[in-house]
């Protein structure tokens, strides 16, 4: 019982060349779809956005703290 090759058929889907109406569709009416995934989320993107924000300005403020702390 040896093994016997397996001829196979490939599939290769792509786009007609012809068919020009494909990529209008995601710049259509794209300020309410931006608006409309801001509202959906907007307390996810807070609650990332916060903490980031926040230890970004103290470690800011800490550093300039650091740097004008020889003066005195």
């Amino acid at each position: 019982m040896g093994k016997q090759p397996v001829k196979l058929k490939a599939v290769v889907y792509a786009l007609s060349p012809f068919q020009q109406k494909i990529m209008p569709g995601l710049w259509k009416d794209l300020p309410g779809k931006i608006h409309h995934k801001v509202s959906e989320n907007w307390i996810s993107a807070t609650l990332l956005l916060g903490p980031l924000i926040g230890v970004h300005q103290y470690v800011q403020y800490f550093q300039e703290k650091e740097k004008l702390e020889h003066r005195y």
